[in-house]
């Protein structure tokens, strides 16, 4: 690769590290668009198909390296155990996922693609991305919109959508800012559109009363013996304060202990709710199969309802092969044993007095519009999920953003409880309506924010987005082939 110098190299890992400051917590929009430019434009400065696989990945690891760097603080919980991971895990993470890039940047480049064919099949790659290997949609370059209208289009064409017209909208602006004046308008108004704020949400007041807790315990300290009782001392403290909630939510692996073995925490829970229900994230143990759940609990403190998750974090609650990796001692960060946790059936709602039914989502879960698809549709989306994983900077953003989106997929308001925050209560317009911060200790008592009618992208999810694409690209293929005929 003599072509390859420490220069090129350099430029392409920095338009790429450009593009991901439009990843919370930077959320600048504009550099996330200027830098999608200079990278169709270092894809069109290439000669061969070698040149431009290469560029590609170069753009895509200096993109996911500088959006994911939270990727090792999961690893730096227990510093001595798995601390010395965390570099090969930022550096794999990135050079895995810039593949993605990589080979859209070769298909265009094989399609003698211009500035439709490289967005299309840079879109597409995201599309995989999110896909293949379980799936991966954290990061996707349409986040950067999340505080503009553009979002909004999310509810007509989902997150991929707003990926294509990102992808597309660089590469054109790239392709014509010389030739043609529409295109440089064309470039302040997107530039001018990304500033601008959506309007405040509205407060709402009436309905079920609703008590987020954030108990902010640190995950180096959460299954500390010395200190369990302690934090769950500081939980009853919030659930018991003065105001008279409907309900109380807890967060994701709220309760030191697992079902069936936490009854007298229950019985405790629901003393401190004063009637209200109690919705809170446990373990439950059903030999020999350990599942990370969400537990609903009667004002008796009688458990009525459970939820499973479903969708478990690869290497983090599980390992492939975990059995025979724990031998050596490797297991995932937050599992239990070399198996991990076991995996629930799947979606499905429950049911929460003056609520109505409620979809829940445990953490990883609401990255992945696809687990919001249920034949009845519910009535408020809930994710519970402990983000002190993921440090104090981009990573708790990064997800509260993503489940913003969801919002605005499906048109319903969520409710986001969250250990150390960001707890929240979000619109049906992906607006933050009230919200704890990170890092805080304390409770959030709201009232519900309205449902929307139903989005088109709610009945029709990712698969016309993903039908369109492919019949692009086929379409260009049959033209390359009849030329080359």
């Amino acid at each position: 690769m003599r072509w390859l110098t420490s220069g090129s190299r350099l430029t392409m890992l920095g338009a790429g590290a450009l593009a991901a400051l439009g990843q919370a917590p930077v959320n600048w929009g504009v550099p996330t668009l200027l830098g999608l430019m200079a990278g169709y434009w270092l894809f069109t400065r290439q000669g061969t198909g070698r040149q431009v696989f290469w560029t590609g990945w170069f753009f895509g690891t200096g993109y996911f390296a500088v959006a994911l760097h939270w990727i090792v603080e999961p690893f730096l919980v227990d510093v001595a155990a798995t601390g010395w991971m965390a570099p090969f895990a930022l550096a794999g993470m990135a050079g895995g996922l810039a593949l993605f890039w990589a080979a859209g940047f070769r298909l265009a480049f094989a399609l003698r693609g211009g500035p439709l064919v490289w967005a299309v099949a840079m879109a597409l790659a995201e599309l995989l991305r999110a896909y293949l290997f379980t799936g991966f949609p954290w990061a996707m370059p349409a986040h950067a919109w999340i505080n503009s209208p553009v979002a909004q289009l999310s509810a007509f064409i989902g997150a991929h959508g707003l990926n294509t017209l990102l992808f597309l909208s660089a590469a054109l602006l790239v392709f014509g800012f010389s030739r043609i004046r529409a295109f440089r308008a064309g470039l302040a108004a997107l530039v001018i559109l990304s500033l601008i704020p959506l309007p405040a949400a509205t407060i709402p007041d009436g309905g079920a009363k609703v008590r987020l807790i954030q108990p902010n315990v640190p995950q180096d300290e959460k299954w500390d013996r010395d200190k369990i009782e302690g934090f769950f001392n500081r939980q009853i403290d919030l659930t018991s304060e003065p105001g008279e909630p409907d309900v109380v939510i807890w967060p994701e692996t709220a309760i030191p202990y697992a079902i069936p073995y936490a009854d007298p925490l229950f019985e405790q829970m629901a003393a401190a709710a004063g009637g209200a229900t109690v919705v809170t994230g446990v373990q439950r143990l059903d030999e020999p199969l350990l599942y990370n759940s969400l537990a609903v609990l009667d004002a008796q403190g009688q458990l009525t309802q459970t939820y499973d998750k479903h969708y478990l974090v690869p290497f983090g609650e599980y390992l492939p092969l975990g059995e025979f990796l724990a031998r050596w001692g490797l297991r995932g960060l937050a599992a239990e044993d070399g198996s991990g946790f076991a995996a629930g059936p799947g979606p499905q709602l429950i049911e929460l007095e003056g609520i109505g039914a409620v979809l829940p989502l445990i953490c990883y879960e609401a990255v992945f519009p696809q687990n919001l698809r249920t034949e009845q549709r519910p009535d408020l989306l809930l994710q519970i999920t402990n983000d002190a994983w993921f440090g104090e900077f981009s990573g708790p953003y990064q997800h509260l953003a993503q489940a913003r989106l969801r919002s605005i997929e499906q048109g319903l308001p969520m409710i986001r409880v969250a250990n150390t925050g960001v707890s929240a209560v979000i619109d049906a317009r992906g607006r933050i309506v009230d919200s704890l911060p990170l890092g805080v200790q304390g409770k959030l008592d709201t009232y519900l924010p309205a449902t929307l009618p139903p989005t088109i992208y709610s009945k029709t999810g990712d698969l016309p987005i993903g039908v369109l694409l492919i019949a692009m690209l086929f379409t260009v293929l049959l033209r390359v082939r009849r030329n080359t005929i």
